[in-house]
């Protein structure tokens, strides 16, 4: 092999590695999904690619799949559904969770939902720059019925999940299910 061969292959691996921090950094990053929170939605050790430039342009929505840092330990990440976005109220009244006084028709969740330290949550409103968020599995989640989690700041949001690549067998587009789905 000769020297200018060398030399282009060294240069085609740097460009490709510049390139691939730039598009972890900035566009998308995979993400294993761990524990049990998010099922029978997601499931412990799914990957997940996460898109990190939507939010950027446009807010996110009530029922996306959010990948956050979590408060109290940034350096942990969190995956959970938003619930409640910037001035909505939420309450969690006899297992069932309303926003703005409106009953959620959640078909992709595993139990009913309570709140933290009681069968009941709020009513409370999402702060501006916030989300309330939850996890699927109602009995098996920190959210934000808790105070380590409690209201996710903006500024914490990583990205949204957009798409299961592993397993291939669960391969599959994530989607707003369509109870949550608003006109805008």
């Amino acid at each position: 092999m000769s020297r200018a061969e060398i030399k282009e292959y060294i240069e085609a691996f740097i460009v490709a590695v510049v390139l691939a921090l730039f598009i972890i950094t900035f566009i998308a990053q995979s993400f294993l999904v761990q524990g049990s929170s998010m099922e029978p939605s997601l499931h412990h050790s799914q990957r997940l690619m996460v898109d990190k430039i939507s939010y950027r342009f446009v807010e996110p929505r009530l029922g996306e799949i959010v990948v956050f840092r979590y408060p109290t330990d940034p350096r942990r990440k969190f995956i959970k559904r938003i619930i409640g976005v910037p001035g909505d109220e939420i309450l969690i009244n006899q297992g069932f969770v309303y926003v703005n006084g409106q009953r959620l028709d959640e078909p992709y969740i595993n139990g009913p939902t309570y709140g933290a330290f009681s069968r009941d949550y709020g009513p409370v409103t999402v702060p501006t720059d916030s989300f309330f968020v939850l996890g699927d599995n109602r009995r098996n989640s920190d959210d934000s019925r808790y105070p380590d989690v409690d209201f996710v700041n903006s500024q914490l949001l990583i990205g949204k999940a957009i798409v299961v690549y592993w397993p291939l067998s669960n391969a599959e587009l994530i989607r707003i299910p369509g109870s949550l789905r608003t006109s805008d």
